[in-house]
């Protein structure tokens, strides 16, 4: 595999990921536009996911960056999941050799529900939704912190 040509920071497509221990919500954005899309929920089994789904997307999309939601406590603090997803995370990095970022998640739950009621009501708040947007967010919120 021949090693892609880096793109400036500010031109990248980033996929970012809503870490969970039955289901991890995929999304790829563009930081030139500062916006991102939902892409599926791939379902997982204590937080292993079929890295074969991971791998189609990742072919598929060409990212440059991987940007994985961090599940902390209202006050900063780390909690057992928090580990999870950093592990996710490593891992990520290991089985594409691409950077891997992690970004605050706090609320990122609550917001995506709120939106995803302001589209279709409760009829649209299914977990992998949930999951989808909330992966939405997660790269939302990292393009507003380093461009905003």
């Amino acid at each position: 595999m021949t090693k892609k040509q880096l793109k400036p920071k500010g031109e990248r497509t980033v996929m970012g990921f809503d870490f969970g221990t039955t289901s991890i919500g995929v999304a790829i954005g563009q930081e030139l536009t500062g916006t991102a899309s939902s892409l599926t929920a791939i379902k997982a089994k204590d937080g292993i996911p079929n890295w074969d789904f991971i791998k189609k997307h990742v072919d598929n999309w060409q990212p440059d960056l991987l940007v994985v939601g961090l599940p902390l406590n209202m006050d900063g603090t780390n909690q057992e999941v928090t580990f999870k997803a950093k592990k996710f995370a490593n891992r990520l990095h290991n089985h594409y050799g691409l950077p891997v970022e992690t970004q605050d998640e706090r609320l990122t739950t609550a917001d995506a529900k709120a939106r995803l009621f302001e589209q279709g009501g409760y009829r649209s708040l299914g977990k992998g939704n949930v999951d989808n947007m909330s992966a939405v967010i997660i790269l939302e919120s990292f393009f507003e912190q380093a461009y905003g």
